[in-house]
């Protein structure tokens, strides 16, 4: 062949390269799609149709084409055995009972609501002294002199005082049957502290009275040496004291506490407890960085039950704590909470007006327990917003 002259090939050679179905040469690709060598001839077989991947026929999904086949049981959106977009009777019924029970909560709350502002403000208005801060209690019918201020403050400090000796005693007991006890030895001890929950309010007032407070009697003698602060300075009630009645709440809120903070203990993600493991953490460390955490808000929702329940307690309360003259703000004297208040002087229910001045006794522990639960709420989701 001489210099110059252009090779030919024969007809349906391709250069060692089987030709491609349907006549059209193999064209490799170039860099951005440009073919090496591209016949401008050949058809664009790839790029002609988008629709055709691999086959020549269209997708099979195609939009706002409804799909023949069958529902699949478990795909959520299909109705088995009714009509697409149509609500079983079922369903309907099982809707309007829960929005009826919602409802009807709410609604009873607001009565309770309403009740307790009318039947008391008639008689906060008729009070002669300032209903928060006087420590009189007169309902004498045409002279009513009633303060809340002894009240409010027996309530929250007995109930303080339950929640500081309950809540780190059931965190303690909620771990020990968690992660420390063997299951022989953590059941028992489990159903123990949750039988103490079935106990009536009114053994507990008897036992506490009659059996706790005599023997509680040595412990407030060794605290008369903190006599100095006003919380310890009064030692005229040897027993039947805020201490006593303390005690007794804390050992009624315990079971409430440690059932609800073992739930969330054992609920702890095992990845958390084997990743802290395996950086080298002691058993202790485990707990304080994973565990304790994790369940941090059902441990304040637990505290915040036995909370409401120390404040609204009736029996217990009634049968422990001494009547005092003089209100004192120490934990070793005698006082009335809202409900034993209440309770012991059912009596005085006689006329319109001094029953107004009860329930509005009732009215503020109404509030008071609304607004602890509040806080508690705010408490977890603000936690929540940080896990």
């Amino acid at each position: 062949m001489a210099d110059g002259d252009t090779a030919t090939q024969p007809e349906g050679s391709t250069n060692g390269a089987a030709p491609a179905r349907g006549g059209n040469p193999f064209v490799p690709r170039g860099v951005g799609g440009d073919g090496v060598g591209l016949d401008p001839t050949a058809p664009r077989a790839l790029h002609a149709n988008p629709s055709v991947v691999g086959s020549s026929q269209p997708l099979a999904i195609s939009a706002g084409t409804p799909s023949d086949a069958p529902p699949v049981l478990g795909a959520g959106s299909a109705s088995v055995g009714s009509p697409r977009g149509k609500v079983r009777i079922g369903d309907r019924i099982f809707l309007a009972l829960t929005r009826g029970a919602s409802g009807f909560v709410v609604l009873l709350v607001s009565l309770v609501a309403i009740f307790l502002v009318v039947k008391s403000l008639p008689s906060i208005l008729d009070d002669k002294v300032n209903f928060f801060t006087s420590s009189e209690w007169s309902t004498t019918a045409g002279n009513l002199r009633f303060g809340i201020a002894p009240l409010l403050y027996t309530t929250v400090a007995i109930s303080v005082l339950a929640m500081i000796l309950a809540v780190p005693t059931a965190i303690g007991i909620a771990l020990f049957i968690t992660h420390y006890a063997p299951k022989r030895v953590a059941r028992p001890v489990a159903y123990a502290i949750d039988l103490l929950a079935a106990i009536p309010s009114i053994i507990y007032g008897i036992w506490g009275a009659a059996v706790l407070a005599p023997h509680l009697a040595g412990v407030q003698r060794a605290l008369y040496h903190l006599g100095g602060f006003p919380l310890f300075k009064d030692r005229n009630v040897p027993t039947g004291s805020l201490f006593d009645g303390g005690v007794v709440l804390a050992i009624m809120i315990l079971p409430i506490v440690t059932a609800i903070s073992r739930d969330v203990f054992e609920r702890t993600p095992r990845e958390n407890i084997e990743a802290a493991l395996a950086l080298g953490s002691t058993k202790w460390e485990m707990i304080r960085m994973a565990v304790l955490p994790y369940g941090r808000g059902g441990v304040i929702s637990g505290a915040m039950l036995g909370l409401g329940r120390a404040l609204g307690e009736t029996i217990a309360v009634f049968l422990i704590l001494s009547k005092v003259s003089n209100f004192s703000p120490s934990i070793f004297s005698g006082g009335e909470t809202f409900a034993s208040k209440i309770a012991n002087s059912a009596s005085e229910f006689s006329n319109p007006e001094s029953t107004g001045a009860f329930i509005a006794a009732g009215l503020v522990l109404f509030v008071l327990t609304f607004v602890v639960n509040a806080a508690a709420r705010m408490i977890v989701n603000r936690r929540k917003d940080f896990t």
